[in-house]
């Protein structure tokens, strides 16, 4: 590669300024890498308690949800679940941390979970459909975070690796250039030195 270089100081000039341009990439993105990763340590401590809040409801959920049916007759569990009377709808904007569009969940909900008679239903069944309705704005929320841990960890990763080309690649190549060119021209002026010495001592003889 150096080879290729042209020793002026018109190249060294413009060498200076792509390794000043070099070192503010280094730095922003540096900054960003620090920044998505106090993020992510945020979110994953968010999620650890969050996704065992869930965890345990949804067990507890499902624990009323067998009691229901070893207490009903299948037919009465049937015709309870057959007409639904609430209605979900789920809306999806995005918000951006540190340049990464992530996901924000809202959703609508309309009517009731609970769409039957108490005759035939077991208060078990009442307790697990609450529960259910009861965990899912937090399901939403872990679904969410989770996905931007997701986008804001792949952002890391590209971002940690443009830091390192930068680092071990562009920045030194760029330092060796210069270095070339110093040399270079050191050594033409030494050579212009040494000529102009000559012809003075052949005008003084």
């Amino acid at each position: 590669m150096q080879a290729n270089i042209n020793a002026t100081r018109m190249e060294l000039l413009r060498l200076r300024r792509r390794v000043a341009l070099a070192q503010r990439g280094h730095k922003l993105l540096s900054q960003k890498r620090d920044e998505i990763s106090r993020q992510l340590i945020q979110i994953s401590r968010l999620l650890g308690a969050l996704r065992k809040e869930v965890e345990k409801e949804l067990v507890e959920t499902s624990r009323r949800f067998v009691m229901a049916r070893a207490t009903m007759e299948p037919e009465s569990i049937k015709s309870a679940m057959d007409v639904p009377t609430k209605r979900f709808s789920l809306a999806i904007s995005f918000a951006s941390i540190m340049s990464v569009r992530v996901p924000k969940f809202t959703k609508d909900i309309e009517g009731e979970i609970i769409s039957y008679g108490f005759a035939n239903t077991s208060g078990e069944l009442d307790i697990a459909l609450k529960g259910l309705e009861k965990v899912f704005d937090k399901l939403l929320e872990l679904a969410e975070k989770e996905k931007q841990a997701q986008l804001l960890a792949d952002e890391l990763q590209k971002t940690r690796r443009r830091v390192n080309v930068l680092e071990h690649v562009v920045i030194p190549e760029l330092g060796q250039m210069i270095r070339f060119i110093y040399d270079k021209l050191a050594e033409a002026e030494r050579d212009n030195i040494s000529r102009l010495m000559k012809i003075a001592d052949l005008i003084r003889a």
